[in-house]
């Protein structure tokens, strides 16, 4: 392997643990069934949390979404949209259940996550059109819900942070639903990636998301519409008067160097931004339990969240 040596001993069980086969359309439902399989759910109870299914209006049907609500019921608190990851062709807010728990739990923050329709099944515009309407149901009842309409974020990671950026673009240029910080971890921002014209850096990419899942992957989402943002956000020409941002990436995944210049795009706009990039991890390195690495990014991932939502751990 060309980029084992490079990759934290404590992550190589990870090696094992995802399948290198590419993703095709013949065995994508069973890529998804594996997926479907593996997820645990938090004990939310414990935890000090209330989780419920909603519904929500979406622009051409409703959106399923999971809502997490803190069980101490204080007024005026912070409220985060999460997107889920797996490549726009996978995933559900199942996957993401324990991490949106620990931040209800600790920031005491309002969670929605969206059941977004997948590709490729349903392209663009219909995974953000989704996103977008439980950004609106956030806001509309965000008094019933306790939230202050001042301290919404939004942030997800891999697709679901590619899906965030997005969404970022279309708020500020639809100017309904203010958004005061867009939390990013290894976002999926750009369709070039990976492709012939676009190989990218050969010591990027090698395990989990591979520039073939990477191109399959965008394949299926873009389906017959153009590349042009703010679906595909790298294709933005104007990058002012977006949110905070928190952009986390790691040293060997695919999407590093267009994470890195996305970040750096908008702190040429003049906005906020706070870049980290670990090194010696790969996409999706958290889902090896127990590892100094994971712990590195639990604790910054939280305590970037707590900042940009404006809560005092």
């Amino acid at each position: 392997m060309l980029t084992k040596h490079l990759l934290a001993e404590e992550l190589h069980p990870i090696i094992e643990l995802v399948p290198s086969t590419d993703i095709n359309d013949e065995n994508l439902a069973r890529f998804r069934e594996f997926g479907a399989e593996n997820l645990v759910m938090a004990d939310a109870d414990a935890a000090g949390v209330v989780r419920e299914e909603v519904v929500v209006p979406g622009e051409d049907q409703d959106v399923r979404c999971l809502v997490y609500r803190p069980v101490t019921d204080r007024a005026a608190k912070p409220g985060y949209l999460h997107i889920h990851g797996g490549g726009y062709i996978m995933g559900s807010p199942e996957g993401s259940d324990i991490g949106n728990v620990a931040i209800c739990a600790k920031l005491g923050a309002v969670v929605v996550s969206v059941d977004y329709r997948l590709a490729p099944e349903h392209p663009i515009p219909a995974p953000l059109d989704d996103c977008y309407a439980g950004l609106r149901w956030l806001h509309e009842n965000a008094e019933q819900l306790g939230v202050d309409r001042g301290r919404i974020g939004i942030g997800g990671e891999s697709a679901g942070g590619g899906l965030a950026a997005a969404l970022a673009l279309r708020a500020r240029d639809a100017g309904e639903y203010a958004i005061c910080h867009q939390h990013l971890t290894y976002p999926m921002l750009d369709n070039e990636t990976g492709d012939e014209a676009h190989p990218a850096d050969p010591l990027v990419g090698e395990f989990v998301w591979t520039r073939a899942r990477n191109q399959y992957g965008w394949r299926s989402y873009l389906g017959d519409a153009p590349a042009v943002a703010p679906q595909v956000p790298s294709r933005v020409s104007d990058y002012s008067a977006l949110p905070h941002t928190w952009m986390f990436t790691v040293s060997l995944d695919l999407f590093r160097d267009e994470n890195i210049e996305y970040a750096h795009r908008l702190m040429q706009a003049g906005v906020d931004v706070d870049l980290e990039v670990f090194s010696g991890a790969c996409h999706g390195f958290q889902m090896i339990p127990g590892t100094e690495l994971g712990a590195r990014y639990v604790a910054s991932h939280m305590a970037a969240l707590a900042r940009g939502l404006g809560v005092a751990l």
